[in-house]
């Protein structure tokens, strides 16, 4: 990037991060903060400092909470500006007076939050250097949604494997907010079409985004139905889903899903069917069958010559990713979910994915636990990470994308996904579990696609959950500081947090006017609904703080999750990621700005602006994973097509938040650690009680100790897996994470009774199974590996060394409020 024109300069600045003061000069440009050090008042003085002078770039857009706290020349304590960044960057800069820190204080609000306008952000006046290799690549050009399709197997000439390429949106006019091209099954019509959108909230119909190369099974996406508390129902939109999930059935020659089968009724809350297991062990019987598909045995209709998939379109599902008291809560502002006696051709599940508000207040009990980081050397503060249940959002976002690929990539199976507007929840679902199914995904410029798909084309907000125009709340003056004090760690420096307005007083179920007078309803996420059509790009693009949310955070957090267990399945590494989440923010390309297709069609963003896919992909050695393994072979293990999350191995991505995996993960690996070692121990402890001779009066391992008749668990089942703190064993596959405490119980001998461990023996048995186990781990130390390693140890981080741009579930009614939250 060329060198800025500098605005205003201040010499001799006392830059504070983690603790450790570095003294420089702050300069501020139009669109960053460069802190320049040492400064030139001591590299004029020694010429020998000037080769050692490094700089910093903060760019404005990226600052989430801005705090001035002034104080008395008298007070002997300097004027501060502490700035929290959206890369998790804390800086606090010291400045000699008090009115050179409300100068700047004013430059950088002017700069963020007083804008006005989106053409006035980074994107629309940076241009890479002249001749560089960024200048040479046109990262616009990289995405083309026919050119995906028919990498799937579709196109304009391929109507006969069951899907088409609908133009119907090609003007955004059929649904604003979808792309303009739209995959839909080809024995539907776009009369259909029209007919089955005044059924799905924002007429985001069932469309294709995925087709499986193997069995041809598919994922399709869409919003909320609208059956209201008159339980409407629409036929063409059950003619629709009924045609996605037959239309590759019946160009494989398999079963039409016109005939009804057996579906629960719409109260049953069937979360996970059988015994299915996320984590991606299945069983025999669906390990041969995945071995018959894949592994080399095709086979071909007699009559027609087509193949026939095995197992094909085995249980066809629904899912809505809503907690399911939300989803029937609903309809009583015309929303709702599928009431199933209308679909019976699949089966529903509910994936009690949280909405956009408890994700963002979660996220905000992460920075709560951090915020200190500019003026502490300190780790964070590990209760409230706990708090902040972060890593239960993770692992149950993980968890229900399992479920999707395990159900189309294992039981064949086609499956239809919404949230509530389906461009939240469902974004995150469709592209993780398309990531788990398919290598491609997998590599950079696979990645790109993928994002490019189901995340800008699909009409993920961007605009409206990053707020890239900032707010004027988060700029702060801390009156407090006027009495001359220091800020230190943990007290009230301006950034407490900012509740709700909307949760005084009773909240409106039913429709509204807006200020320009349209009707207007308030969807499950507290986004407005607009009536009629939406409004024109330079409308309504001011920042709401109440529909800010780190979904596609939560995203990059979860791909993350599968990179770390999978190092060598990705061609992209962390630092890709890292960089492409600052990215969203920084405004400095155009590829994530405004909501959805049709807007940024409108604005002519590949006119005016550069893509970050150039940034990427002209520095492709540095985002390259060196272990990456590109063979794909389903007979190898660990190369399979397939990959799934460990879904109770989630962990901190610490580098986001630039800390160390000590600081964040200590406690975690400490716990997991032990957990292990005494797995080790029961599975020796089984082993060895196995290989002594049964004895007159010892338990028999096949015998029924139980007076009642009632069949007793042995104790030489297979050892399950160990569990992370946090991170309880699910229940039948299901995504729940328990506290630290708990799992402190239970590693932790005499703290308390030893029931869970004994339930495997006779009670009394003082010579079984769990006898042989209490008396090797009481010679463990697991108090000591637990609570010993990261607390309080060296953060072995740097204060400036680099760059600053790479630096119980409630009850129903809780759960029904915080989805309805803004609604009033």
């Amino acid at each position: 990037m060329a060198a800025p024109h500098l605005k205003h300069t201040f010499a001799n600045i006392h830059a504070l991060r983690g603790g450790k003061p570095e003294l420089g000069d702050l300069a501020l440009s139009d669109y960053h903060l460069v802190f320049r050090f040492p400064p030139e008042s001591l590299t004029a003085a020694d010429p020998n400092l000037k080769k050692s002078v490094k700089q910093v770039w903060f760019a404005f857009h990226i600052i989430s909470q801005c705090t001035l706290r002034p104080t008395p020349p008298s007070s002997g304590v300097p004027s501060s500006i502490r700035i929290r960044f959206r890369d998790f960057t804390y800086v606090s800069f010291n400045f000699t007076g008090d009115k050179e820190a409300r100068e700047a204080f004013e430059f950088i609000k002017s700069r963020t939050c007083k804008l006005g306008s989106v053409d006035k952000l980074l994107a629309f006046s940076y241009r890479p250097p002249p001749n560089s290799p960024e200048s040479k690549i046109n990262g616009w050009d990289l995405y083309d949604v026919r050119a995906e399709f028919r990498r799937q197997g579709i196109s304009e000439k391929s109507r006969e494997l069951g899907w088409r390429i609908s133009t119907i949106n090609k003007d955004y006019s059929f649904s604003p907010t979808y792309p303009a091209l739209l995959i839909v099954p080809s024995k539907i019509s776009d009369a259909t079409l029209k007919y089955a959108a005044s059924y799905r909230s924002r007429q985001r119909i069932p469309t294709l985004t995925y087709r499986h190369p193997v069995n041809n099974c598919t994922i399709t996406r869409c919003s909320q139905p609208l059956p209201g508390i008159s339980f409407k129902r629409n036929i063409q939109d059950e003619t629709l889903v009924s045609a996605c999930f037959s239309a590759s059935t019946e160009f494989a020659g398999g079963t039409s899903l016109d005939m009804p089968v057996e579906s629960p009724p719409p109260s049953t809350v069937d979360l996970m069917i059988e015994s299915e297991n996320t984590d991606g062990s299945m069983p025999d019987t669906q390990k041969a069958e995945d071995e018959l598909t894949v592994g080399g045995t095709i086979l071909y209709d007699g009559k027609t010559g087509k193949r026939l998939i095995y197992g094909a379109q085995q249980q066809n599902l629904i899912v809505d990713a809503r907690p399911v008291i939300n989803s029937y809560a609903m309809q009583a502002i015309g929303y709702g979910t599928e009431n199933m006696e209308h679909y019976k051709f699949a089966k529903k599940e509910y994936l009690n994915i949280d909405n956009i508000h408890v994700m963002r207040e979660s996220l905000e009990k992460v920075i709560s636990a951090i915020k200190d980081a500019d003026v502490s050397p300190f780790p964070p503060n590990k209760e409230l990470l706990a708090k902040s249940k972060w890593l239960k959002h993770i692992s149950g976002i993980l968890s229900g994308s399992a479920l999707i690929a395990q159900r189309v990539g294992i039981q064949h199976s086609n499956v239809l996904i919404h949230c509530s507007d389906g461009w939240d929840r469902t974004s995150q679902l469709s592209a993780l579990s398309q990531l788990m199914l398919d290598p491609y995904y997998r590599t950079l410029e696979g990645f790109i696609v993928l994002v490019e798909k189901d995340w800008l084309s699909f009409g993920h907000m961007f605009h409206l959950r990053s707020g890239h125009l900032s707010h004027e709340d988060w700029f702060t003056v801390d009156g407090d500081a006027l009495a001359g004090t220091a800020v230190k760690p943990g007290e009230n420096d301006g950034r407490a947090d900012h509740f709700e307005n909307a949760i005084a007083g009773a909240k409106r179920f039913w429709n509204k006017k807006s200020a320009s007078g349209k009707e207007t309803v308030t969807d499950a996420d507290g986004t407005p609904i607009e009536t009629g059509v939406e409004p024109a790009v330079a409308e309504n693009m001011a920042t709401r703080p109440k529909d800010i949310s780190p979904v596609f955070h939560q995203f990059l957090d979860a791909t993350y999750q599968l990179l770390r267990q999978h190092p060598t399945r990705f061609e992209f590494n962390e630092r890709f990621l890292r960089r492409l989440y600052y990215h969203v923010y920084s405004c400095q390309y155009g590829t994530f700005l405004f909501n959805n297709e049709r807007q940024r069609h409108e604005a002519r963003l590949q006119e005016r602006t550069r893509s970050v896919w150039a940034y990427f992909l002209s520095r492709r050695s540095e985002f390259t994973n060196e272990q990456y393994d590109a063979t794909v072979d389903d007979h190898v293990r660990g190369r399979e097509r397939i990959l799934f999350p460990r879904c109770d191995d989630v962990r901190w991505w610490h580098q986001l938040f630039n800390r160390t995996d000590d600081e964040m993960n200590g406690d975690l690996n400490a716990l997991a650690a032990t957990a292990e070692r005494v797995a080790a121990y029961q599975q020796a402890s089984s082993s060895s009680e196995l290989s002594r001779p049964v004895e007159a009066g010892t338990l028999d391992v096949n015998s029924n100790p139980s007076s009642s008749g009632a069949p007793s668990r042995t104790s030489i089942s297979p050892t399950r897996s160990p569990q992370p703190p946090g991170l309880a064993a699910t229940a039948a596959g299901g995504p729940v994470l328990a506290g630290v405490e708990s799992a402190h119980e239970v590693l932790t001998p005499g703290t308390r009774s030893p029931a869970p461990l004994n339930r495997n023996v006779a009670a009394g048995d003082p010579t079984g199974t769990f006898a042989a186990l209490q008396e090797r781990i009481s010679g463990l130390s697991l108090g000591k590996a637990m609570f010993g390693g990261g607390i309080g140890g060296s953060t072995g981080r740097s204060s400036f060394g680099g760059t600053g741009s790479d630096s119980g579930r409630n009850s129903q009614n809780e759960l029904m409020e915080q989805e309805m939250r803004s609604i009033g």
